[in-house]
């Protein structure tokens, strides 16, 4: 039968399972949610191993300042006047503010890396946005055209017609263009 669990519900629930025919219980095997891997436990998951690898992350670059504070922090002779202990303390600020710049700056490089690959990926979805846009006027601006058809050559109408049909042409320039650009990426 296997290994029971050691709550109540546990046991329950493995008894039902056992009880189903086999092609029943497996019949799903390609779906992370047929296999009770639910996308709220691979969130928890991923959230885990972000704190974990935050944490982590945390004791080396203490442990890096530790090690430049006690390089840079030789056993000195006391100050023997107010000035001296003031230039002390400069001093130690000012290695403890290069160290944390030095731990900003690997964090930066990391961010950095970590989104160049959706700085692809976004630029792309950002033109076939643009290029949606822009052809919704094109539809608008189509309509306006349509309505003024009659006055196309002389009328009433006829520069409204020739506003529309511009208008139209260089929105429908923008949204193409847009998305041949985002094609070509």
């Amino acid at each position: 039968m296997g290994f029971l669990y050691l709550t109540s519900i546990g046991i329950l629930e493995q008894l039902r399972s056992a009880k189903k025919p086999e092609k029943l219980r497996f019949r799903n095997r390609r779906c992370y949610h047929h296999n009770e891997m639910r996308a709220e436990k691979i969130g928890r998951a991923l959230g885990i191993g972000l704190r974990v690898a935050g944490k982590m992350a945390g004791q080396r670059i203490a442990a890096s300042i530790q090690a430049a504070e006690t390089h840079t922090n030789a056993p000195s002779p006391p100050p023997e006047s107010f000035d001296e202990a003031r230039a002390a303390r400069r001093a130690d600020a000012r290695a403890a503010g290069q160290s944390a710049g030095r731990a900003a700056g690997g964090v930066a490089r990391g961010v950095g890396g970590f989104l160049r690959p959706f700085r692809r990926v976004g630029g792309i979805l950002w033109l076939e946005v643009t290029g949606g846009f822009f052809l919704l006027f094109v539809l608008v601006f189509a309509r306006a055209m349509w309505l003024n058809r009659t006055s196309y050559a002389s009328g009433p109408g006829h520069t409204r017609f020739l506003g529309y049909t511009v208008l139209a042409a260089v929105f429908l320039y923008l949204g193409v263009s847009s998305f041949w650009r985002a094609r070509r990426r």
